[in-house]
């Protein structure tokens, strides 16, 4: 175990110094998802680790960046006594500075994976990374403007960025979140990632922080958080990100009001190595990932060599918690040549297991069924 942390952190150590560096190798490595917008997948054998470098960490975006401005500033406006006009450089001089690691995984990972299929980015497993961010708490933000307590549960905080339609006809990406969501301690209006400033991708200067729930709700390229006492409207929080109250029959259609937003992501698990399809020589093997999820800290990790009827565990490494990864590892003995099949399942300490099947939606989210991979011991 002592020699499995230490591999660890050496890894977590060179993936925070292959994010600062300009011209990493990693950068290369992420995948084109689609076509314009930027659109980029993390290459499933970085989940090996507990930060994923930011040159390697992936990109989800509906209209693509706005022009670079470190100096533009979020308004906070609405249900607060006073507007207040922010920029990083303020947010840094006013209030204390937070940092959490957190999960970022787009509500669509795996959508590639649900059967039958539905249309949208087809992300496979890369559209997830861990990061550490640091920012100020939105709720001291919030309560800087005056926010008072009578707004302080009810109301939501409507969240705009900077990113511009391509033309009038289509909406912005207006999205808003539950008052009570703003003032968890751990969500946070950003200002670096992976002790940096945010790069542009991945929404500088600003950028809401929002540990556990799905990535629509960090917003971007920030420019307005206003409490107002109803939920945002538009087509990005009354039609798209909304998930079904209920199971439903893969391939059925869901009226609007049995849908619900799309907020806690469930609890998955991905295995990084070996590869899907790869080859490995006989002798010690080990199968390496990260599991996660939204609704509390990760229990165990289990692997399986025999399709699910029996599991072994596995070591975990990493401080455990909500929305927060942490690498599992299992190692064996393969003495004898031929193919391999490992299944991981992940337990949280609510109880929540990791389902051999996911649950089917037709917007394709939250695919989060065993994963398993298959290699070649030669």
């Amino acid at each position: 175990m002592h020699r499995m942390i230490g591999r660890r952190r050496l890894l977590e150590a060179a993936g925070v110094a292959l994010a600062f560096s300009p011209r990493s190798a990693l950068a290369d490595e992420l995948l084109r998802q689609g076509r314009e917008p930027q659109n980029l997948a993390t290459p499933t054998g970085l989940y090996d680790r507990l930060i994923t470098p930011t040159p390697s960490f992936f990109v989800r975006s509906h209209f693509g960046p706005p022009a670079l401005d470190p100096n533009r500033a979020v308004s906070v406006e609405g249900l607060v006594a006073s507007k207040l006009s922010l920029s990083a450089a303020d947010l840094k001089k006013t209030f204390p500075a937070v940092t959490v690691t957190a999960v970022l995984q787009c509500a669509g990972n795996g959508r590639a994976l649900h059967v039958p299929r539905v249309p949208g980015l087809q992300w496979q497993h890369g559209a997830v990374g861990q990061a550490t961010f640091t920012g100020a708490r939105l709720r001291d933000v919030l309560q800087k403007a005056g926010l008072g307590a009578e707004h302080a549960k009810g109301t939501h905080v409507h969240v705009l960025g900077a990113d511009a339609p391509p033309k009038p006809s289509t909406p912005p990406f207006l999205r808003s979140i539950p008052i009570e969501r703003a003032l968890d301690p751990s969500t946070l209006v950003a200002w670096a990632m992976n002790g940096e400033d945010l790069t542009l991708a991945h929404g500088a200067p600003l950028r809401l922080v929002v540990p556990g729930w799905a990535g629509d709700h960090w917003v971007k390229w920030l420019v307005r958080l206003a409490v107002q006492k109803e939920e945002a409207k538009g087509f990005f929080m009354e039609t798209a990100y909304r998930m079904p109250t209920e199971k439903v029959e893969p391939g059925s259609v869901v009226p609007p009001e049995k849908m619900r937003p799309a907020t806690t992501f469930p609890i998955k698990s991905i295995i990084g190595a070996p590869l899907d399809g790869s080859r490995t020589p006989k002798g010690p093997q080990k199968v390496v990932g990260v599991a996660f999820s939204g609704d509390a800290p990760i229990a165990k990790v289990e692997v399986s060599l025999d399709d699910g009827k029996t599991w072994r565990p596995a070591k975990l490494e990493g401080e455990p918690g909500v929305g927060r990864w942490v690498v599992f590892e299992y190692r064996f003995e393969q003495k004898e040549p031929g193919r391999v099949r490992a299944l991981a399942r992940a337990t949280d300490r609510k109880g929540n297991a990791q389902p051999e099947r996911a649950a089917w939606n037709p917007s394709g989210y939250f695919w989060n069924a065993w994963h398993a991979v298959s290699w070649e011991v030669t």
